[in-house]
């Protein structure tokens, strides 16, 4: 691996105790291509701008993904959470975007050398991480349709805050209405920017109207609950922890799956299923709809208060945060800031 370093740090340049989402980006970057049908040697450089031709296909047919996931400071360590989980998520989507998979090794030694680098940048405070991206896009200069022979692998990073304003305090959402974010055989499951590009519209209606983010039913029926604009959903009904099932629509969350593995060891009842808006009404009218909350990487746990469908609203847990969220909220950043013990090998720790 080849390491250029920058010749002088930004850091200073970064208020650490009032950090916003994503707005602030370390000093180093990973960077390196894949031709000649092999990913070639890693490289680490300053961060900065690249320079593309105009006819780069992936601007033009957006055969790119990308990845999130977090190191967190531990006092005598750095912890990065499950990056072997975000590695086989990674290799998913890109094998549904036609983009050459890598090697677990790579993946992980490249991340891990660019963490280590750039460890003055991971926030000290409780609430904060360092936020990592990695992504790929193809590279080939072309105008018609086909996969490219060349492709760009690249690892920013940015200290960061809450990923929601409301932080652990619940949020609002809105069915989705006339929109669709995917369909069985689309890319709903994979991490590529489609996804997101396809909720953005969706999302600034539901803002304009108060609401923090788009409840996405699913495309066919328009009943069934598939996932949050930026997260996984989950709902507690009468003592059950119900989410929605993986079956090729929604983003296979790695906290989502965390949050699961923690609910079988603590003994609660686990339904992965198709759960529809009406299913969630009728419980919450009926007093069985106990909580309900997001999961993803970037808010872990996001409470949730108040669901609109249509002319209905209903609020969950009388708009409070639940004590299941907040104990799997509890759990997981504990492992993470190295305050609780590892039991699953989710951590892998860079010593200081």
């Amino acid at each position: 691996m080849r390491i250029e370093k920058a010749l002088e740090s930004k850091r200073h340049e970064v208020d650490f105790d009032n950090l916003n989402f994503g707005e602030k980006f370390s000093d180093h970057m990973v960077s390196f291509e894949y031709r000649d049908d092999k990913w070639q040697t890693p490289e680490i450089i300053p961060f900065g701008n690249i320079s593309v031709s105009p006819a780069m296909c992936s601007f033009h047919y957006g055969q790119m993904i990308f990845e999130g996931l977090k190191a967190f400071f531990t006092g005598d360590r750095i912890n990065i959470f499950r990056p072997e989980k975000h590695h086989e998520r990674h290799n998913r989507s890109c094998k549904r975007l036609c983009i050459p998979p890598m090697e677990k090794e790579l993946f992980i030694r490249v991340i891990k050398a660019l963490v280590t680098l750039d460890s003055e940048w991971v926030p000290r405070g409780k609430g904060t991480a360092l936020y990592i991206r990695p992504f790929v896009f193809a590279t080939e200069n072309f105008l018609g349709v086909k996969v490219s022979d060349t492709y760009r692998f690249m690892v920013i990073t940015s200290p960061v805050g809450a990923y929601y304003k409301e932080g652990l305090n619940p949020v609002r959402l809105i069915t989705s209405g006339a929109y669709t974010r995917a369909a069985k055989g689309g890319l709903g499951e994979a991490k590529t920017p489609a996804n997101y590009a396809a909720s953005l519209l969706p999302a600034e209606e539901a803002k304009h109207k108060g609401y923090t983010q788009v409840l996405w039913l699913d495309g066919i029926q328009d009943k069934f609950i598939e996932e949050v604009g930026t997260m996984n959903i989950c709902f507690v009904i009468d003592g059950t922890l119900i989410t929605p099932s993986l079956d090729g629509t929604i983003l296979p969350g790695v906290t989502r799956d965390s949050v699961i593995i923690l609910a079988k060891d603590w003994g609660i009842r686990v339904e992965e299923r198709p759960i529809s808006i009406d299913e969630v009404i009728a419980a919450s009218k009926d007093g069985t709809l106990q909580e309900a909350f997001g999961t993803g990487t970037a808010a872990v746990i996001s409470p949730v208060g108040e669901i609109r469908h249509h002319e209905e609203t209903i609020i969950v847990n009388d708009g409070k945060i639940g004590g299941l969220s907040q104990r799997f909220y509890d759990e997981i950043t504990g492992i993470q800031y190295g305050e609780l013990e590892d039991r699953y090998g989710w951590i892998l720790s860079i010593p200081l």
